[in-house]
């Protein structure tokens, strides 16, 4: 490796691409291609940082694997950043498995670790925690350790672990200032406000106040009977029951819930779970069948008691019942949490369950608010909450990847 290939890598590593960019701009052999886009990458320009990144593999020798292997790994990260799901992970793995037969442990490790940030994105937290229990992260160099470290918490927060994702980015915050990048540190201490930043509303007795995340994890583990309106989930003592795909139920759930210890009327419950204003003997018959269906489903925590004006729940073996819900409750909240990550999103990866057109509506909704921000034109148009003040988006590739 040349000096100016080495000083453009070093650079890289520690987060200056505006430095390396200098040492290699006017070169187009395949090391210097590969490096160029790395720059490009953590400058936020993804689109030409694949482009190079191609050319790069493209241009490498037949025996010269392990580098090929390093550039797909570089751009299955900018697919990661980018939010293009679609992108095949045959090719990851693969490179994976190149560069550990050939003895390039760092960046092996780093194809483990694409791997479970994906396996979370996607919510496949099963996959994502085994990889982990077989997972040695001592080969990353410190800022992917630091990165690891944040897909570590952010799958604990979403399994509501809450004292082992603090511990995992305290890891990160030393890890982040020990390399000495700025906007690395940033980052983690941006994932560490999650931690003390309201994540639900608690509502009960006709009151409701905001909780932490760890006063969610100390709810769900006490003997209150819970309807979660975060996860469309109903749990008592260690029993959840999910009614996220039969959204009348939970409807119904959660309005007996908020008037629990009273009862709801007729007309307020036909209102709630079928939107209905003027409900003649169809509906009223309809809310008969459906407070069945929820009596059954919740056999064992809670009853359904029909009472003078309407329904009242039951529930057995606790004096609490309370309401799980969002911080907040306006419209596109699902389209906020994605977006909370400070990620680029397309509107087709955000599209979970509905239309792309309904999607996109309500992005061009929220930019109105300033809630959301555009970035690009067409197709490579991307969305995103606005930054943090000061501190760029920044992707923190390999930076050793041409060469031994």
């Amino acid at each position: 490796m040349d000096s100016l290939i080495t000083a453009a890598a070093r650079a890289l590593a520690g987060g200056d691409p505006l430095n390396a960019w200098n040492h290699i701009a006017l070169r187009d052999d395949p090391p210097a291609l590969a490096l160029r886009g790395i720059a490009m990458a953590q400058l936020g320009e993804l689109g030409r940082a694949r482009t190079l990144l191609r050319r790069a593999a493209r241009a490498f020798g037949p025996r010269e694997t392990v580098a090929r292997a390093r550039c797909v790994l570089a751009e299955a990260e900018i697919a990661l950043v980018s939010r293009d799901l679609g992108w095949p992970a045959k090719p990851l793995d693969s490179a994976g498995t190149t560069l550990e037969r050939q003895g390039d442990r760092a960046n092996a490790a780093h194809a483990r670790y694409l791997a479970i940030r994906y396996l979370l994105l996607i919510g496949r937290l099963d996959q994502a925690e085994r990889l982990i229990a077989d997972f040695d992260p001592a080969p990353l160099p410190a800022a992917s350790r630091a990165a690891y470290d944040l897909t570590v918490a952010g799958v604990a927060i979403r399994r509501l672990r809450i004292k082992a994702a603090r511990a995992a980015l305290t890891r990160a915050d030393e890890t982040a200032r020990a390399a000495g990048i700025s906007a690395l540190t940033a980052e983690v201490e941006n994932a560490s406000a999650v931690l003390r930043t309201p994540a639900a509303r608690l509502i009960a007795h006709g009151g409701e106040r905001f909780l932490l995340l760890e006063e969610v994890e100390a709810l769900l583990s006490s003997k209150a009977f819970v309807v979660d309106a975060c996860r469309h989930v109903v749990c008592h003592t260690g029993t959840v029951i999910s009614l996220e795909t039969r959204p009348v139920l939970f409807a119904l759930a959660r309005a007996v819930a908020e008037a629990w210890p009273g009862d709801v009327p007729r007309p307020a419950l036909l209102a709630r779970a079928f939107g209905a204003r003027h409900a003649d003997e169809s509906h009223r018959a309809r809310l008969r069948v459906e407070i069945g269906r929820l009596r059954k489903a919740l056999n064992g925590t809670a009853g359904i008691d029909a009472t003078q004006d309407g329904f009242a729940l039951a529930p057995q073996k606790t004096e609490e019942v309370v309401v799980l819900a969002p911080p907040t409750d306006e419209a596109h909240a699902s389209v906020l949490t994605l977006l909370a990550d400070g990620e680029a999103w397309s509107s087709s990866a955000l599209a979970l369950g509905a239309s792309q057109r309904t999607v996109q509506r309500a992005l061009h909704e929220l930019m109105t608010r300033d809630k959301v921000q555009a970035v690009g034109h067409g197709r490579a148009r991307r969305w995103m909450a606005p930054p943090v003040p000061d501190f760029p988006t920044t992707l923190l590739l390999p930076a050793a990847l041409p060469g031994g």
